[in-house]
């Protein structure tokens, strides 16, 4: 699904250059759950922003299934990266003023979804998550464990090829987080494509392989 060919990142620095991700080779097939480990700094969440599609500023080669993404422009890009990737952040982004069924709703509201199977989809995701009786409630009424819980739903409701995780427990304490990670390693199971960063090695054998980056060096850290 993912291959990743000499991919790099740099900032511009007075005399030279500070390096983010360097010359980059990473294969994923569909199915797959890779988890990202490497310290504060290492690039783990540029790797992840490049795999999302939210960073265009990168040298080399990217395939996302049968598509060269380092070929197409900004605009492109988008339409690919809202059909087939979602996204889970570790501040969970939901919106304040919208209910969790409205927060469901929205990603919906951005494809070509039809309002009554936008409502089925939400009806289900609801009950598959078991949050129907949050459904009328806001973020700030909710507990961590259940907004990270709602950010895991929204990025699903779509039905994603991709899956990225971005320390998806890090705000949680450890019940939660047991939680979330089960749910991830459910729909890994079901077919989904799992590409999460952490600093948890509990949290990383959820995946059936660790790559470790080191200084924007990516080295496989266990098979």
């Amino acid at each position: 699904m993912i291959k990743l060919s000499k991919v790099e990142k740099s900032y511009p620095l007075q005399g030279g250059r500070s390096w983010v991700l360097r010359n980059i080779d990473l294969e994923i097939g569909a199915g797959e759950f890779v988890s990202i480990m490497g310290p504060s700094g290492s690039g783990k969440t540029s790797l992840l922003n490049v795999l999302g599609l939210m960073d265009a500023d990168w040298q080399g080669e990217y395939w996302l299934g049968e598509t060269a993404v380092h070929k197409l422009g900004r605009k492109q890009r988008q339409p690919l990266q809202r059909e087939h990737i979602g996204f889970i952040f570790q501040h969970y982004h939901l919106i304040d003023d919208l209910t969790v069924q409205e927060n469901l709703d929205l990603p919906l509201s951005y494809r070509d979804v039809q309002g009554s199977e936008r409502k089925a989809r939400v009806a289900d995701i609801l009950d598959r998550f078991q949050i129907v009786g949050k459904k009328d409630l806001y973020p700030k009424q909710l507990s961590g464990g259940q907004q990270q819980l709602v950010a895991v739903a929204r990025a699903v409701i779509t039905r994603p090829s991709l899956l990225l995780a971005d320390e998806p427990t890090g705000a949680l304490h450890s019940t939660q987080g047991k939680t979330i990670m089960d749910l991830l390693g459910e729909l890994n199971g079901q077919g989904t494509t799992i590409v999460q960063v952490t600093h948890s090695e509990a949290n990383a054998r959820y995946g059936q392989r660790i790559v470790e980056l080191r200084d924007g060096w990516l080295k496989p850290k266990s098979t």
